[in-house]
């Protein structure tokens, strides 16, 4: 895989300060993103990881401007080529999405039109974005499925999504999404709906095309095992915010933060002795306190202090690496 020294190139996606709140008629507002900051350089796999909840789809959601119209608050930046992303108007913002940024989601049955050719749907993409016709685009999209590993192209053009698999339909929703070449590519859980033979191909597929096209790639996942081979740098959330940052050796061989500890422990390990049982991390995403008086962690935390309780910590560290703990594994830096 290409390797970027984190500093060098400058960042295609900058994303500073970030704040999604929800608020309902009638109820308390909540802050679903808290003030999340990061970089993706051309080239480079950044992984966004985290339990269900803890605010990474909500970031690719606001990133691409596909939050709902009503009922929440988007705050911050997110430059893009020099162009924030959140101040876009819709049809800017969607001139941009397929052309530039292109999001592959994770259930690929509802993603797809379910009336609408394979062919077709891949085509139109190019149609809009690139001014082709119909005509040019579809020996085009016989190569991006082929590209994407789905055999006999020619054939899937015609099929309907219900008659392809559940591994084949991710492959032609990626093929979709690198119709037009974007520079940025956000994958939000795309292998959650995949049994493992098939997410091992598709999380190949996905590191060879970042490689071939120098594509950059945003990985949304709850697995740290997936970003294991995947990511060049990782981002693990907690309750809105991020927890630790750090390059992937680095952070597998020495997590700093509780919740990063819990989330590794909770992966099935193929060198650990049979029977071992896994240690989730306790409690749920629920059992959280307010970042702005403590630390939302300390109710599941093994490493908890009377201060966590009582003040939130800041961030220890840099833009490259760094956490956010009052007390990390492996004590203070």
């Amino acid at each position: 895989m290409t390797h970027h020294p984190m500093g060098s190139a400058e960042p295609l996606l900058a994303v500073r300060d970030l704040r999604v709140t929800f608020q309902r008629h009638g109820e308390k507002a909540f802050r679903a993103v808290d003030g999340v900051s990061f970089d993706v350089r051309p080239g480079q796999t950044v992984g966004l990881v985290g339990e269900s909840g803890c605010g990474k789809s909500v970031t690719s959601l606001a990133i691409m401007g596909l939050l709902p119209k009503r009922g929440n608050r988007v705050e911050g930046t997110a430059i893009f080529d020099g162009e924030d992303l959140l101040s876009l108007s819709p049809s800017a913002m969607r001139d941009r999405r397929g052309a530039d940024i292109a999001m592959i989601f994770q259930d690929p049955l509802s993603s797809l039109n379910p009336v609408v050719t394979i062919g077709r749907q891949v085509t139109e993409v190019m149609e809009r974005h690139q001014g082709l016709s119909r005509k040019d685009a579809t020996p085009k999209a016989a190569e991006l499925l082929e590209r994407v590993g789905i055999p006999d192209p020619r054939a899937r053009l015609i099929n309907y999504p219900h008659q392809l698999s559940g591994g084949m339909r991710q492959r032609a929703l990626i093929a979709m999404a690198l119709a037009c070449n974007p520079r940025l590519l956000i994958a939000d859980e795309p292998t959650t709906a995949l049994d493992v033979t098939i997410q091992a191909q598709i999380l190949a597929l996905l590191k060879e095309l970042v490689v071939d096209t120098g594509t950059a790639l945003v990985m949304i996942t709850h697995d740290l095992g997936v970003v294991a081979g995947l990511c060049d740098e990782v981002n693990v959330l907690y309750g809105g915010k991020i927890v630790e940052r750090g390059g992937r050796h680095g952070l597998f061989q020495r997590p700093r933060h509780p919740y990063t500890v819990g989330l590794l422990n909770s992966i099935p390990r193929l060198d650990a002795p049979r029977g071992e049982k896994l240690s989730p991390v306790p409690g749920s995403v629920a059992d959280n306190l307010p970042w702005d008086s403590a630390c939302a962690f300390a109710p599941r935390c093994p490493n908890v202090l009377d201060v966590c309780t009582q003040e939130q910590p800041g961030w220890d560290g840099d833009q490259v690496v760094g956490y956010r703990c009052f007390n990390p594994m492996g004590g203070p830096r």
